[in-house]
Formats: structure tokens, sequence, C-alpha cells
């Protein structure tokens, strides 16, 4: 097992800050700066997950003290993959826990004084985003249900909407899309909880039940929720059929490109995402009809393929992991081009803990 890293590599900072500028950056909080990710970022010579960790790590550690929320690309997705990966980068950020500890609290307060406040917006899937992160490292980490996480998931469970699904935007793609992507992070967090769907009072499991005949009766807006849908059933196997399963499956092999990656572009029309207001964006970019791989989707597709079974001797499997493999920039990230705005690139953020725990479940982290 590796070593954890104590926030954020030294040297990295250092080569960071020297390359940014105040309207260069990704990541900043004080002297800790992350340069702008780009596609004209140079590619290392060979994978280097030390460089990828302090990348996330760094990122995390200044979202927080920034922008002082809960976001899913982000620190979202930093809780919900970092503890899995225990096992070969050390134990993920005391930091990160206490701050979803922190936000969990501010959420609890403002329940109990005006409950209809955490019903709006985003707040529903923020919340569900605190209860998976909290839940994954109860597994992974203290390998027993805390207090807090068991608090997270109470309040969540408070919020479902009547249509057994969790609140959210439907204008920041992938993750603040829609309220379907939402429930697959509720359903995540409870099934991830230790012990706590197999101690659940009537109330709870009736809340579990709505959401599943949700799942059952909701269709898919694009097949960027197809693979959600794959990915949490492989938490929950009965949301599926194997027929169903297996044409999720199929269907997400399919889209691999020629080079061995998937990119993002190719799971759903522009006027698909959210309500379609970034279609024009998506439309209007260069190699629209022909769109690049990427570290989002590959890690992703690569990640949910294993869980949903497929073997990492999978002539495809490899193939997507030898991509994987080749395209991690200087940075330590794997480039992905926003689907919503060409400035902050955070998505670059997901498509690295997508790629490490896509490696990782293929044996590839040593």
């Amino acid at each position: 097992m590796r070593q954890p890293l104590q926030i954020f590599a030294i040297s990295f900072i250092v080569v960071c800050a020297s390359q940014a500028s105040l309207s260069a950056q990704q990541y900043k909080h004080g002297d800790l700066v992350i340069p702008s990710a780009s596609s004209d970022e140079a590619k290392l010579d060979k994978l280097s997950v030390d460089k990828a960790t302090s990348y996330l790590e760094g990122g995390g550690s200044a979202w927080n003290k920034e922008r002082k929320c809960i976001a899913c690309h982000t620190n979202g997705t930093y809780l919900q993959l970092r503890p899995s990966l225990t096992s070969v980068l050390g134990k993920p950020s005391d930091e990160m826990r206490q701050f979803f500890v922190s936000r969990l609290a501010a959420h609890q307060e403002t329940f109990e004084k005006k409950p209809e406040d955490l019903k709006r917006g985003i707040r529903p899937t923020q919340i569900a985003y605190i209860a998976q992160g909290l839940a994954e490292w109860d597994a992974h980490v203290s390998k027993k249900l805390s207090a807090e996480t068991k608090q997270a998931l109470e309040l969540m469970l408070a919020l479902q909407s009547d249509d057994g699904s969790w609140g959210n935007t439907d204008c920041w793609p992938p993750f603040e899309s829609s309220d379907y992507q939402g429930a697959t992070i509720a359903a995540m967090a409870l099934a991830a909880a230790p012990e706590f769907l197999s101690k659940a009072d009537e109330k709870q499991q009736a809340a579990v039940e709505k959401l599943k005949k949700y799942f059952r009766e909701t269709k898919p807006a694009n097949e960027y929720m197809n693979v959600l849908l794959l990915w949490t059933a492989t938490r929950m196997p009965d949301l599926l059929t194997d027929a169903k399963r297996t044409e999720l499956i199929e269907q997400l092999f399919s889209k691999q490109q020629a080079d061995g990656g998937w990119a993002i572009r190719q799971f759903a029309e522009p006027e698909q995402w959210g309500r379609g207001n970034r279609a024009k964006k998506l439309r209007d970019e260069k190699g629209f009809d022909s769109p690049a791989s990427d570290g989002h989707m590959t890690g992703l597709a690569i990640m949910v393929l294993r869980d949903a079974g497929a073997p990492a001797t999978d002539a495809r499997i490899k193939k997507g992991v030898a991509w994987l493999k080749t395209n991690q920039r200087v940075s330590g990230r794997w480039w992905t081009r926003s689907l919503n705005t060409d400035s902050f690139h955070f998505i670059t953020y997901s498509g690295t803990l997508y790629a490490l725990a896509a490696l990782q479940k293929c044996d590839e982290l040593k």
C-alpha cells in the first residue's frame, strides 16, 4: 500500500504555481494553485499514480477552503470514490471527511428550522453526495456504520421526492443535469452504508422500494444515464433483469472508439443533456462529428463494466486500460473537455478519479 500523501505534494505546488496566473487556474487557495486544464497539456511518458493522487488531494482541499460547498464534480466525487482506493493509495483525507460532516451539520440545522429550503434546487443531491461519501468511508476505511453516516442517510431519505427521485438542477451536465442522476447517488449511498439496509425500519424500507420503483418505471434521458443505471444496479442487483443488464453492457461496449477510449459526447445528443441549454455550445465544437476519447468517460466505462462482471482479460477492457495508461497529463489529470464552459474543466477531476478506480479494478495500480 502506498503511503498517504500530506494533502498535496510540495514539488507539485511549486511547479503548478510557477505555471499559473490569476486568470489561468483550475483550483486555488492561498499558495496552493493548480493551473488550468487544457487539451494541449503534455502527456506523461509513464503512468504516475503519485501525480494523480497529488492533483486530487490538492484540488479537493483547495475547493473545500475556497468554495466551501459540496460539488458533485470535485469533493463529491472525491469521497464517492477515494475511499475505495485506500488499499493502494492509503487512507483518504480526514480533512475531507470532516468537511462533509460540517456540511451535514449545517444542512441538519436548516432542516430543523426550514425543511422546505433543503428540497429546493440541487440541495437534495448535494446531501445524497454527503451520504454516499460518508457511507463509502465507512465501507472502506472504518468498516462500520458511523453515527454521522446514519444521520446523513436519514436526512437524505427525508428529502426524497414523491416520485422516488432526488431533486437536482438541470443545467450543468453531466452531474447537475437531472433528478435521475441524483437518484443514482442516493441509491449507491444506501447500498454502500454497512448494515444500514439490513436494519432499516419500515418507513426507510418503503423509501427504498419507492426508489427502486422509480428506476424501474423511469426511462433514462440518454445513454449516459443508462451507464449510471448499470453502475447503480451493480450495487442494487434487483433493479435490472439479466436481459436488460446484458443489453446495457453491450451498449456501453459498442461506444468504445478505435483508440480504445470512450467519449462522453457520444452518450447523449446535445439537446438531451439536462434541458438542452448546452446544445449550441456542443454543436459548435470543432470535432463535433468525431469527438475524441476522454478520461472521464473512459474511466467510468471501464469501472462500470468491471463492476458489472466484464473480465479484466477482455480484449476491449485491455484496450481501454492501454488508453488510460498512455493519456495521463503531466499534471496528473486525464483531460476531458467540459460540456458546459471552456474555462475550469472541472470534469477532469472526476475523470482522474474514474481513471484510477478503473485501473485499480483491472489490477493496474501496484
